[in-house]
């Protein structure tokens, strides 16, 4: 087989699909400056823009088109055997505000090329090979990422789902609009009841998801492709710390028991513990972070009284993920104690790490041997929509470099020449598996 991908016709879908945004179009973006800030959440106007425009592309390549009650979008090309389980691939393009315009989206639009390069040259594939446009992978509305892949591979309760609270404009991670993602998805015209997303075990032969690294460890060791065989398992934690307010000047020192002080000892709290864990353990897949905190009342001239907080917490290992967290909850009684405030947990998620197919794995590196490309395996310690698929499915994720490492900021980079690489071992990925 003779597979050329149409660099090109990806590089200029990758334009047109980052114009399709909140943010103001950049019309000059002199590389390695900015390339296009990108605010596309999920149900918004901008968000149904960008999926008709894609379905429109997909159904001018001669593939079929369905969407689940959440709004997963499945693209798929037909095999001449329709009773084995499909080949999948794809991923997102939801982007948090002032995000990049390469996260997702490679592995959308590279998916998407991929399957059109493969139908060009002649390929006739025996299993369906199936590309996912997957809903609200970011946690920017409803305060946890990745819902399409969590609905799709049964690891949340549907119904719990659908009563998650609605958080756009997300300027406090305590006021919701009042909307639930039941209101919001069906406004936005997806319907039907969220049971209905589940995959079957099979549906699947094999998921390969693309996507752009996200870390510096590829592009500072000049290799080409990175193969995941494991991501990190993510937990969120939502803290709410009440205190005592009042007036800035009237209450006196002695008196106080200030909100925002005791959150800001939980905060050097954690990041002291995931630290030591990975001082422990000799290595560096712990990591935490607060990335959300929301003050009352929020005045220059007023002692906050109450302030939430929201914890990322990550490593490939639950044991030692937990043992920050224990670590973390004696030190949170301390400060209750010593400083008169109360501090109450709520779990957003805690899940379990993904581990790749051994096959799949194996497969790729066949490839990258054959073709010449340079390749490590590695750890994503960003968690992707393949963790979640993972539980239906035999899973692998390919990484192509990042620029410095950066994303979710409007530098994000990856350069044609690796967004070419990838889509091609991407393209002969989905071929070997969908012959097998």
């Amino acid at each position: 087989m003779t597979l050329t991908i149409n660099t090109d016709r990806l590089l200029r879908e990758l334009d047109q699909l980052a114009l399709i945004t909140d943010c103001p179009p950049i019309q000059d973006r002199p590389l390695p400056g900015t390339t296009q800030a990108v605010t596309r959440i999920v149900f918004t106007p901008r968000d149904l823009e960008a999926r008709a425009w894609l379905k429109e592309l997909v159904l001018a390549a001669g593939f079929t088109v369905r969407e689940d009650a959440v709004g997963n979008t499945f693209l798929r090309w037909e095999g001449t055997d329709p009773g084995l389980g499909a080949v999948g691939t794809g991923s997102h393009t939801d982007a948090i505000p002032y995000a990049g315009m390469y996260d997702g989206t490679v592995g959308v639009l590279g998916g998407l090329e991929a399957m059109r390069s493969l139908k060009e040259s002649g390929f006739i594939p025996k299993r369906a090979i199936e590309l996912l446009m997957l809903t609200s992978e970011e946690p920017t509305r409803f305060g946890i990422g990745c819902i399409g892949s969590r609905l799709l591979g049964g690891v949340i309760d549907p119904e719990a789902a659908d009563r998650m609270l609605d958080r756009l404009p997300e300027t406090d991670a305590s006021a919701p609009t009042g909307l639930t993602l039941a209101n919001v998805r069906q406004a936005a015209g997806f319907h039907g009841s969220l049971a209905s997303v589940k995959l079957p075990i099979g549906h699947y032969h094999a998921w390969v998801e693309l996507h752009i690294e996200q870390g510096p460890l590829l592009e500072r060791e000049g290799i080409e492709l990175g193969i995941v065989t494991n991501i990190a398992a993510p937990a969120s934690y939502r803290y709410t710390v009440e205190g005592f307010g009042g007036h800035a000047g009237a209450l006196l020192m002695p008196d106080r028991r200030d909100a925002l002080c005791a959150a800001a000892e939980m905060i050097l709290s954690v990041e002291r513990h995931a630290r030591a864990a990975n001082t422990s353990s000799g290595g560096v897949d712990t990591v935490a972070t607060i990335g959300m905190v929301g003050v009352y009342p929020g005045a220059v001239n007023s002692v906050p009284s109450r302030v939430t907080l929201i914890l990322d917490l990550r490593d490939t290992d639950v044991a030692r993920r937990d043992g920050v967290l224990s670590a973390f909850h004696a030190d949170i009684a301390e400060i209750e104690q010593r400083r008169g405030v109360s501090v109450q947990e709520e779990i957003v998620n805690a899940d379990a790490p993904a581990r790749s197919s051994e096959h799949i794995v194996e497969t790729v590196e066949a490839i990258c041997k054959a073709e010449g490309v340079g390749y490590k395996k590695m750890v994503s310690r960003a968690y992707h929509d393949s963790s979640f698929i993972a539980a239906v499915a035999p899973t692998a994720m390919l990484f192509i470099p990042s620029r410095a490492g950066v994303s979710h900021k409007p530098d994000e980079y990856s350069t044609p020449e690796s967004i070419a690489v990838g889509t091609r071992v991407l393209a002969l990925a989905l071929a070997k598996l969908a012959n097998e």
